[in-house]
């Protein structure tokens, strides 16, 4: 009799769904990650937590934003400061018409320029919901400074991409990076990077670079975290309330054997139309931004604000965008 309950006892594997006995290997053919949803791309692994942090600036900056049709957007801006290149830029922006998703139309061409012919432009495609393309290329002084090219594959569990960074056939340099990043479990994400560099600047004119990634995504927070023979990167964010998110990081460097600790909070206010941000770091950095839309007009303020302790520096930014 025991044997029989034995034998009718057929506990459910969580992953499939399918019957299988303590221990036991699932069914060939099965796939155990079938029914997990798409991790994202690797780039955006400390997402949530890097968006909350303040992204802090010096002088003015004024931009006018113009759509002229469904599909082109132009924009005039006018950066004045101490610290970055000043100046006027004219850019663009258009839109195609194929639609894969809700939000997802392509091609998506954005480009800048100043009256010096400086150019930054970028392009976007997806050619099947699967693969979806990138280039970005930037020309300074009638040379083209920076290339850089992708292709994401986007399976139904995981996401593969390669990118390839200022390559140069005529003399064999450039760098290929390649990510993989895995759905585990419904809370699980696994994933690995490969970087490959090509160059007569360092020794042997070449190296490789090899890190780990992780993640595990709660209801209301994420850890996530990359390690390798560079050093180690870690996130934690934590979705307190509504209104309020907080994320801490911790980023060190093995060769140059430095660590900065960083803890950054957003604070949502909708009835008002403001956003504050605000982060403090171990190397004595206190930084914050305020972002206030002057509703019912489309003009929207931000003021930065960045003040170095043990420096004794403060830098003050102030920003306004029409459109």
């Amino acid at each position: 009799m025991g044997n029989v309950h034995g034998a009718s006892a057929k506990p459910t594997d969580d992953f499939t769904g399918f019957s299988a006995g303590p221990g036991m290997p699932p069914p060939p053919g099965e796939d155990i990650f079938e029914n997990l949803e798409n991790p994202g791309k690797m780039d955006d692994l400390h997402k949530k937590c890097k968006e909350i942090f303040p992204a802090n600036f010096e002088g003015a900056k004024i931009a006018v934003q113009k759509g002229l049709s469904n599909h082109f957007q132009i924009s005039h801006s006018l950066n004045m400061s101490s610290l970055t290149p000043s100046g006027y830029r004219f850019g663009a922006t258009y839109v195609g018409t194929q639609q894969y998703g809700q939000g997802e139309v392509y091609p998506i061409l954005v480009g800048d320029i100043d009256p010096s012919g400086n150019l930054n432009a970028n392009m976007y495609h997806k050619f099947t919901n699967e693969i979806t393309s990138s280039l970005q290329a930037q020309v300074q002084k009638s040379k083209l400074a920076a290339l850089q090219c992708g292709v994401d594959y986007k399976g139904r569990n995981f996401t593969g991409t390669l990118t390839i960074v200022n390559p140069d056939l005529l003399t064999g340099t450039g760098v290929i990076i390649g990510h993989y990043l895995q759905s585990v479990t419904r809370h699980v994400d696994l994933g690995a990077e490969i970087a490959y560099q090509r160059t007569p600047q360092i020794p042997g004119s070449q190296i490789a670079v090899t890190s780990l990634a992780a993640r595990y995504n709660g209801d209301d927070y994420t850890v996530s975290g990359t390690c390798g023979f560079a050093g180690l990167h870690l996130c934690y964010y934590q979705k307190a309330s509504s209104q309020l998110q907080l994320g801490v990081e911790l980023e060190t460097n093995f060769r140059v054997q430095e660590a900065v600790a960083s803890i950054g909070y957003q604070i949502d206010i909708p009835k008002a139309d403001m956003i504050f941000k605000g982060m403090v770091d171990s190397n004595w950095n206190v930084g914050a931004t305020l972002e206030k839309k002057l509703v019912p007009m489309p003009f929207s303020l931000t003021l930065s604000g960045m003040l170095n302790h043990q420096k004794n520096q403060f830098r003050l930014g102030l920003g306004f965008i029409i459109g």
